[in-house]
């Protein structure tokens, strides 16, 4: 398998400071190939501690990349990284949780990870930040833990007035601002040919999947340059539809 991969992020057009984070690495390695990784995190919190909460979580994730993962590919196991992830989600949501308390402040952030090895992937999921996969269609491979989304699922409220609802930003969990955290845990088959979008929720309120497939689709996306370019493009959309919040958008395309 080999990957091609992109990451945009931009302040957006109301706030001070641009509380996403997102990484995107890139490994050549013996037995597996090319292996990649990519975290994204849309930060919240007072006297703007979203930042930190964000950054924090994916440094956690790039040290784990950096100097344990590389041995743990001597014995691949997908339980045990599952098991390290959720480890990680759960620590960073005490360590934030315990700074928070020590200046005062609610701080938290969404964590969204998805690792690909030797044709399968991993994602570890809190929050509302998205994984897509485009191929043919756009399908989206998380689920949003929100109260919206959950009422949805339930049959107590249509997709119609989840719109308008004061609540729909109303998250169950967070890592950092929650008691406990438990991870959606998702493993899968790499669809060749196809590309993996993560996003955060700035990113996808006021465009529709149509116009997401038409910039992202697998023949759209030749090159680098081509990811970047489209990413940038529907930023700018976005922005030009009074989006206020930041906007990320990690792209992974994979081929044979």
């Amino acid at each position: 398998m080999r990957f091609l991969a992109s990451a945009v992020t931009d302040i957006g057009i109301s706030k001070k400071t641009n509380q996403d984070s997102v990484c995107v690495k890139i490994a050549e390695t013996e037995k597996y190939g090319q292996v990649a990784m990519a975290v994204l995190c849309d930060g919240m919190g007072g006297l703007d501690k979203g930042e930190l909460a964000s950054a924090t979580v994916i440094r956690a994730f790039c040290d784990w990349y950096d100097k344990d993962f590389p041995n743990m590919l001597n014995s691949f196991s997908w339980d045990a990284v599952a098991s390290e992830w959720t480890r990680i989600v759960k620590e960073q949501n005490y360590r934030i949780s315990q700074y928070g308390k020590t200046i005062d402040v609610s701080l938290g952030t969404t964590v969204t990870a998805m690792l690909f090895v030797g044709g399968r992937y991993l994602i570890v999921h809190v929050g509302d930040s998205r994984v897509y996969n485009l191929k043919k269609t756009v399908s989206q491979l998380t689920e949003d833990q929100t109260f919206i989304a959950r009422e949805i699922k339930l049959g107590r409220m249509t997709p119609e007035q989840a719109a308008a609802d004061p609540r729909k930003n109303m998250l169950l969990q967070c890592c950092g601002a929650s008691k406990n955290v438990e991870p959606q845990v998702i493993l899968g088959k790499v669809e060749k040919e196809s590309v993996y979008m993560l996003c955060s929720d700035g990113f996808r309120h006021v465009i529709s999947d149509a116009e997401i497939y038409d910039c992202f689709n697998p023949d759209r996306l030749k090159g680098i340059a081509a990811m970047e370019a489209n990413s940038k493009y529907l930023i700018n959309l976005v922005k030009s539809r009074n989006e206020k919040d930041n906007i990320t958008v990690a792209l992974i395309k994979c081929s044979q």
